[in-house]
């Protein structure tokens, strides 16, 4: 994972944070954690970012742009682009079953990841490390700041249709750990499905998914 940029001291803080917890024993940890810790060393520098960005925005601009930033599909995307889903240890089921390519875990990962880096070096490189890998994302928050929720539910009304229906269809692992799969249906025919470790989460990808088959521009 060059396209981290970061050497670790520490190479067990890397393995640890790559270790998902269908494989994990006493000798070797799981990620949930540092993927805890992550979350927020994530949230507080994005925050700090928008917060730089644009000086004269109101609390209610910034939260939009933040979700947008932080939510569990960009943090997978980001994952993926460096190759934290090739570099994951899974247990051979989850392996199997297209665990390096799964959302929630790539997500999972890349804040157990950025834990690790704060760990080994500080809170200087962690705040460089997602300010370079977010660069593109903080730049362009502002036109994404709109959930895809929102989105869909607005050109469902444009088109004189119902709201768009969410209903899970599936819903497995264990009670600490579940992961959710959502699909949303529209008045007029289109469905999209997706799965996250949240309700809200799968929701959010199924309906991004259906606004791309229906309205690419979205």
């Amino acid at each position: 994972m060059r396209a981290l940029g970061h050497q670790f001291t520490d190479m067990a803080l890397l393995e640890r944070a790559l270790t998902h917890s269908s494989i994990a024993n006493r000798a070797r940890p799981d990620n949930q954690r540092l993927e805890f810790l992550g979350d927020r060393v994530l949230g507080l520098v994005i925050a700090e970012a928008l917060l730089k960005e644009d000086k004269s925005a109101a609390e209610g601009q910034i939260a939009p742009r933040f979700n947008a930033l932080v939510r569990k599909e960009a943090c997978a995307a980001i994952a993926s682009h460096i190759g934290i889903g090739d570099a994951l240890i899974l247990g051979r089921s989850e392996a199997q079953t297209g665990g390096r390519r799964k959302t929630a875990l790539l997500g999972d990962a890349m804040e157990a990841v950025i834990a690790a880096v704060y760990r080994d070096a500080g809170m200087d490189k962690a705040r460089e490390v997602i300010l370079r890998l977010w660069a593109d994302r903080i730049a362009e928050a502002e036109e994404d700041a709109r959930d895809a929720k929102t989105r869909l539910q607005e050109l469902a009304q444009a088109r004189g249709e119902a709201l768009p229906v969410y209903k899970i269809v599936n819903r497995r692992g264990p009670d600490h750990k579940p992961v959710f799969t959502v699909e949303v249906t529209l008045e007029s025919g289109g469905a999209a499905s997706a799965e996250a470790s949240s309700k809200r989460d799968a929701e959010q990808q199924a309906a991004r998914r259906l606004l791309q088959e229906i309205s690419p521009d979205e």
